[in-house]
């Protein structure tokens, strides 16, 4: 537990300062930044040399954070997580609270609350979102694995979390899109 909090307190001073990490999620491995910094999810669009108009996934620790974000949330999106067995992102209607330029065009936003404990502590003591998109160059494949993330972007980040690099994560979140009339549409299993 000590390495996590170690592991937290650094990425948080990176992130403090407007900066992006790399690390685990309980997916995948992700790059990361405050999720209410438009200039650092700009960092991030750049070094995966991804258009700005493609939204990224933002992680959430819980209930509260969520209405930060969103006003209304559908009963169903708490029905959803409570009965997911694996990780689910719920794409959600009018964000608010976060960088403009991580919001869809369509006035929508991809959120996970997640319970690992460095995601969770570091959002704890962020009091904000923390974005998350795969640890890859936009195209190519999403590394299963730490040393599968190209050197490219483990050199264009500004800190590199030092946990579970020996970790397997091969399983990207279920993707759910929930509008405020309770129109469900899966995006991916």
């Amino acid at each position: 537990m000590d390495n996590i909090n170690t592991e937290v307190h650094n990425a948080f001073e990176v992130i403090q300062n407007g900066g992006i990490i790399l690390y685990p999620t309980d997916t995948v491995w992700g790059i990361g930044c405050d999720a209410t910094n438009v200039e650092a999810v700009k960092k991030i669009y750049a070094l995966k040399q991804r258009e700005e108009t493609k939204s990224m996934i933002v992680l959430m620790n819980g209930e509260k954070m969520m209405y930060n974000v969103f006003k209304d949330i559908p009963e169903t999106a708490w029905q959803i997580m409570d009965l997911s067995e694996k990780p689910t992102t719920l794409i959600l209607d009018r964000p608010r609270n976060v960088a403009t330029n991580i919001i869809a065009e369509d006035q929508t936003l991809g959120v996970r609350i997640v319970k690992e404990p460095f995601c969770f502590k570091l959002m704890e003591r962020m009091k904000r979102p923390l974005v998350s998109t795969s640890a890859n160059i936009t195209g190519m494949f999403t590394p299963k694995s730490f040393k599968e993330i190209s050197p490219e972007i483990i050199k264009g980040v500004d800190y590199v979390v030092n946990l579970q690099h020996e970790k397997i994560c091969d399983k990207p979140s279920t993707i759910i899109k929930l509008s405020l009339d309770n129109q469900v549409k899966i995006i991916r299993k």
